[in-house]
């Protein structure tokens, strides 16, 4: 009587799982491939025509001529700063969107980067802060009250995704009406906030980018490493208790992973939406619900998005330019739009 042999039986379900690793890990190199090209389109790219030439010169040869100075001190921060931020806006929407289990969570729906602005606007009106490292800390602040206070509206550990959005919605929209009342009624807060308002990477400088790099770098790291214990929640809390996740530690560290990507982000370039629920959606279509994959193409494809709407921005109105929060708001709509739309958007 002959017999199957068993390693022939496990062959193919074997060979599956190493296939998607396989496509997973080719996919997330090309995604680094475009990521590079897009930031060396950045430093390419500005109101200044410029020579190939001039700009290598000026990365890697500077001795201080006019095409020197702009590539050095200015296209260089804008363009690191916008891959800190970009990283951050996204890995901040998919750690969002995983702990709240809701497909609309994002950081500017759910009203944290409202809340960042509003504390801001606060600072300089008020009390009269003009640096970015005091804008740093009352924006951190900010985020943090008003991401407690939309838990604590959406129903706490009862909150659902609807209760949520509709909690963020409403604090976003009130926050929005005090932003722009203080700026109506203080003439130089108006004057100073007009570009930051709508989101901007023009104004970045070395010095911006020293002050937000801990926190950006530091928030983005912690993310990175939450993978397994969020991928552990999304089967429900009962049975992540029974593998061993502490969901205590795991919210509370998500929460303040949210807190310093946001705040750090806000503070440095203004509230820019839709980065963070366009690019977690766009990933799960081909890596699927896996945390660990979702964070590190959240964190690759996110700046490579924020990156290109500032080229496109530099582009479109050259000489002048079009601030980078309405390029993505201009995007954003039409996929928020259709997210909406789908069907299975809430089977997170």
């Amino acid at each position: 009587m002959l017999v199957e042999s068993p390693p022939e039986q496990s062959a193919a379900p074997v060979a599956a799982p190493r296939a998607r690793h396989g496509a997973r890990t080719a996919g997330l190199l090309a995604a680094l491939a475009v990521l590079v090209a897009i930031a060396l389109t950045s430093l390419a790219t500005g109101a200044k025509a410029m020579p190939v030439g001039d700009v290598w010169h000026g990365l890697f040869h500077y001795t201080g001529t006019p095409n020197d100075v702009v590539v050095h001190d200015l296209r260089i921060p804008r363009t690191l700063l916008g891959l800190m931020v970009g990283t951050g806006l996204g890995l901040s929407g998919a750690v969002m969107q995983a702990l709240t289990r809701n497909p609309l969570a994002e950081p500017g729906i759910l009203g944290v980067n409202a809340g960042a602005a509003a504390a801001v606007v606060s600072a300089i009106s008020f009390l009269g802060v003009t640096s970015l490292s005091g804008f740093l800390w009352y924006a951190l602040g900010g985020a943090a009250l008003v991401s407690v206070v939309v838990y604590v509206l959406g129903g706490s550990r009862s909150a659902t995704p609807v209760r949520l959005a509709l909690a963020g919605t409403a604090a976003s929209f009130a926050l929005t009406g005090y932003i722009n009342a203080v700026q109506l009624m203080d003439s130089k807060a108006l004057d100073k906030l007009r570009f930051w308002t709508v989101g901007s990477l023009a104004t970045a400088n070395m010095e911006t980018v020293r002050q937000v790099a801990p926190f950006l770098l530091a928030g983005a790291a912690v993310a990175l490493l939450l993978g397994r214990p969020l991928n552990a929640m999304a089967m429900g809390d009962d049975t992540a208790r029974a593998l061993g996740a502490n969901l205590t530690r795991t919210r509370v560290t998500a929460m303040v992973v949210i807190t310093l990507l946001c705040g750090a982000a806000t503070a440095a370039c203004g509230p820019i939406t839709f980065i963070g629920l366009m690019v977690p959606h766009l990933v799960r279509t081909f890596t699927g619900p896996d945390m660990r994959w979702v964070l590190a193409y959240s964190a690759v494809l996110s700046p490579a998005l924020l990156l290109g709407a500032d080229v496109l921005g530099r582009i479109v109105t050259r000489p002048a330019e079009l601030q980078v929060g309405i390029v993505t708001a201009l995007v954003g709509g039409p996929v928020f739009i259709y997210l909406v739309r789908r069907k299975r958007m809430a089977q997170l």
